[in-house]
């Protein structure tokens, strides 16, 4: 169970380093436009909060990223804590996104499920540990 807590967690910080490069890298092109939904004088308008924004989702990765290693290290619960500190953030996050804006539901699901479900897996590894 502990495999599947941390790839799914993993998947997790994957997903948050893709919306950081859209977020932060990519704001003002095509392809991040389309994705959300933005035309191009907002897109200019929103830049630097996107920027802001992008490195937050960044750091959530890092986290869990930075968990992942040092619980493979041996250092389970200053693991534990990291990966979870990391995925509850993107499970709160996804709360206020989907309660601020209900057209916003896939993204807020996207955000929120493989942090959800890889966090529930972790804990359930630890309690049977």
């Amino acid at each position: 169970m502990l495999i599947a807590a941390l790839t799914v967690t993993g998947i997790a910080a994957l997903v948050h380093v893709y919306v950081f490069v859209l977020e932060s890298l990519l704001w003002t092109t095509p392809r991040a436009r389309a994705v959300f939904g933005l035309d191009e004088q907002t897109a200019r308008t929103t830049a630097p909060m996107a920027f802001n924004q992008g490195f937050y989702n960044l750091f959530l990765a890092v986290e869990i990223v930075a968990g992942i290693v040092v619980h493979t290290t041996g250092r389970h619960t200053v693991g534990a804590v990291l990966v979870l500190v990391g995925t509850l953030s993107m499970v709160g996050a996804g709360i206020v996104l989907l309660a601020s804006d209900r057209s916003k539901v896939r993204p807020a699901l996207i955000q929120i499920l493989p942090a959800l479900i890889g966090s529930l897996l972790l804990i359930a590894s630890l309690t049977t540990d």
